[in-house]
């Protein structure tokens, strides 16, 4: 449940309350909590009991009796937008950003010439993938370490945070050594223990919806990641399986806008997986801005017909730059790594 407070005074009370009925207590802000979301396993009579106390309370000015299954990435704990750090740069909230970069990182060459042309074009953020889940196990499976070591040379000659995927709970320490922003796929959307580790990382995670995830599912998703302590979620729109050959997937625009008016939580698209084809990432990307989402993130290879991964949904940098030069002509303007302050969290979240 969610608790309104008549002033934020009255958080420490409320909390000892629910801590004596076994609920773990979230207040929205360090500082002034105006809002707590009580979580914890309690029966429907024991948590009718606990509302009908908080509502009789006169330092409660409201009690939200069913905020939905994930009370902590809804709407009726934060109202408004929140903005998750990634480094320098900020999502959400503003300004959409445009993450690109190999779906894998190969060598150095190819990754130094796709983060260049990503900062030339605008980028806030570089995606490259050095740890690669892989439904043949002859594909082609990532640098592994040597991979994060480019990454990172990648983001400190350019400035751009680095986002990659992380694939077992016993690689989240290894990988967020580099990462800035932790990235959770598809396949392991619905992976709870892998989602526990990358929340006690401490570090914000970017999660993409599974190919036949509802709503519900993926938020209850985003919602383990958010419990266990990430300092922001970063939800990925990236496609759900269909019935067409045609486009690898289907990008569901509706879906990713119903989520924005659930979650707090930023939404962002990912029209390469989502299509599987080249042709069409551009327009999707531009369609996934115009219809008001909070970023799009791509697949960029120097010479994408030899990419040892997914090659035909991956931009050349000719491609990248025409994808900044039309997001520009729509009035997009995508937001760029700036320091600023961080502010307080409590258990690992913050606005």
């Amino acid at each position: 449940m969610i608790v309104l407070l008549a002033q934020p005074a009255a958080f420490a009370p409320i909390r000892a309350l629910a801590r004596r009925a076994g609920l773990r207590c979230v207040p929205d802000s360090a500082e002034q909590p105006h809002r707590l979301a009580l979580v914890g396993a309690l029966s429907p009579a024991a948590r009718d009991e606990l509302a009908t106390a908080l509502e009789g309370r006169p330092d409660v000015a409201e009690v939200i009796r069913d905020p939905g299954s994930a009370p902590l990435a809804s709407r009726h704990f934060r109202p408004e937008p929140s903005i998750v750090a990634v480094g320098p740069l900020s999502i959400g909230g503003g300004a959409p950003i445009l993450a690109a970069g190999p779906c894998a990182v190969e060598s150095r060459a190819q990754l130094m010439a796709v983060a260049q042309a990503a900062a030339r074009a605008g980028a806030g953020l570089l995606r490259g993938g050095a740890f690669k889940p892989r439904t043949s196990p002859y594909a082609f499976q990532g640098l592994g370490p040597e991979g994060l070591r480019l990454l990172a040379e990648a983001r400190q000659s350019t400035g751009l945070p680095v986002a990659t995927e992380v694939l077992a709970s016993e690689q989240v320490e290894l990988v967020a050594e580099v990462a800035d922003l932790l990235q959770i796929g598809a396949r392991n959307m619905q992976n709870y223990a892998l989602l526990a580790a990358a929340g006690a990382a401490g570090k914000p995670v970017l999660l993409k919806r599974g190919v036949g995830a509802t709503l519900d599912e993926w938020l209850l998703a985003a919602e383990h990641l958010i419990a266990t302590g990430a300092s922001g979620v970063v939800l990925c729109e990236r496609g759900l399986r269909h019935f067409d050959p045609q486009t690898r997937n289907i990008l569901d625009l509706a879906g990713a806008l119903a989520a924005k008016s659930l979650t707090h939580l930023p939404v962002i698209a990912d029209p390469s997986h989502a299509t599987g084809r080249r042709d069409l990432v551009i327009p999707m990307a531009l369609a996934a801005l115009a219809a008001g989402l909070d970023g799009v993130i791509v697949e960029v290879h120097p010479d994408p017909d030899r990419a040892l991964s997914d090659g035909p949904q991956s931009l050349d940098l000719a491609g990248l730059a025409d994808l900044a030069e039309r997001a520009a002509a729509m009035g997009v303007t995508f937001a760029t790594p700036s320091p600023r302050p961080r502010t307080a969290t409590v258990d690992g979240w913050g606005r």
